[in-house]
């Protein structure tokens, strides 16, 4: 039998915030890959070892997480005064497909020295010394998102001293500006409503803030559920009928928000919306044995992702969590303290993290103007990923 040989095709392997992805520049996938479609999902799938009954994407470049199950496209810009496209594909560990229904948000802050290594930034617009600024044009939603770049002697600065719960050593800080990241094409609070009461067959009637702000996100209040907001992903991921019962509310919380027909689709969207849940402020003991006391945040947030309790926290998520903090009436403004506030630090499995956002009512409508935060990227390796030459 003859087997057609492996192909290989350049990719950068990268850590973005908590995330980890294999980039690609759209010129260097094979032609039948640079068009959207069929080819370029099964090209991905065999990248990152997808679909994999086993769930440890051992023939494959991804880590069997959510976090590390995920893929990037750059190409030039299509639209004026940007300086990259950037597409992302969340690769589904066990099942045959790529979900390009949302954003990465801990990957943006990759994107931004990706495109400067790669060509896509103007020479003249790198400084010697000092902060690149890259703008991006996230395709998926269509939103603008600002990235802040450091550079020394002429390249991008990967290490430093900025240190992020979740990830285990410091690196060079990126600051990263998501631009009126509410869903430009609806409302930011889809179903009309800060806090709606959602039905959800087999759990009971729960309050919930359903937002469309870096990412679609339902939030539900702990104690509503049965938690404390204090969770670790043990306490979460080894519950299988708690993971159901999780995926029952993120499908009936979808069909309120308008994204899908009927809660069968949720199958075939498994990166958004997310579930989160939230709680008020107390002490407890994150994944890394730090001490994280009740004075240090303003709220405790713990969201799932691809299925899962995240270690961390999703970047698009964090956007979600402080558009909705900034926003008083919402069930995580309500766990924040309430009242008017431009940013929010807010505790998750690894610690803390502190993001700022802006959100102003006009006509009864709320709308989000910008999110920021801080993170951190590397490189981790660069060269070709090979897949065998019956990929697609």
């Amino acid at each position: 039998m003859t087997h057609k040989p492996q192909i290989k095709i350049p990719a950068t392997y990268m850590r973005g915030g908590t995330s980890k992805g294999v980039f690609f520049r759209l010129k260097d996938l094979p032609e039948a890959c640079q068009t959207p479609g069929e080819a370029r999902d099964k090209l991905l799938l065999r990248v990152i070892g997808s679909p994999d009954p086993y769930q440890k994407q051992i023939d494959g470049m991804g880590g069997a997480t959510s976090s590390t199950s995920k893929t990037v496209i750059l190409a030039e810009p299509t639209q004026p005064d940007h300086d990259v496209d950037y597409l992302f594909g969340q690769v589904s560990i066990d099942k045959p497909f790529v979900d390009w229904s949302g954003n990465c948000g801990n990957l943006t802050a990759a994107v931004g020295a990706f495109a400067i290594n790669s060509g896509f930034v103007a020479k003249d617009r790198i400084p010697e010394n000092g902060t690149c600024t890259v703008r991006i044009w996230q395709a998926n939603i269509r939103k603008t998102i600002v990235a802040h770049i450091p550079i020394t002697n002429g390249e991008v600065q990967e290490t430093g001293d900025f240190e992020l719960d979740g990830v285990t050593f410091p690196a060079a800080e990126v600051q990263v500006e998501f631009m009126d990241p509410a869903d430009g094409e609806g409302s930011m609070f889809p179903t009309g409503n800060l806090v709606d009461d959602l039905e959800v067959p087999g759990v009971g009637t729960l309050k919930a803030t359903m937002i469309n702000a870096g990412i679609p996100t339902i939030f539900v209040n702990a104690e509503d559920i049965g938690y404390k907001g204090t969770e670790l992903q043990d306490d979460i991921n080894s519950d299988p009928a708690a993971l159901a019962r999780f995926e029952t509310i993120r499908a009936h919380g979808a069909v309120k928000m308008g994204l899908i027909q009927n809660i069968e689709e949720a199958a075939n969207r498994q990166h958004t919306p997310k579930v989160a849940f939230v709680a008020k402020p107390s002490d407890y003991v994150s994944s890394s044995g730090k001490s994280i006391g009740a004075g240090d945040v303003d709220v405790l947030v713990r969201a799932l992702s691809m299925g899962k309790l995240h270690h961390a926290m999703m970047g698009t998520a964090a956007v979600a969590i402080a558009t909705a903090s900034s926003v008083p009436g919402t069930l995580v403004n309500l766990a924040a303290g309430g009242g008017d506030r431009t940013h929010v630090t807010f505790g998750h499995p690894s610690g803390t993290l502190r993001v700022g956002a802006e959100a102003k009512e006009v006509d009864g409508q709320w709308t989000a103007t910008k999110a920021i935060m801080s993170r951190s990227a590397r490189v981790l390796m660069e060269g070709w990923v090979r897949v065998p030459g019956n990929t697609f």
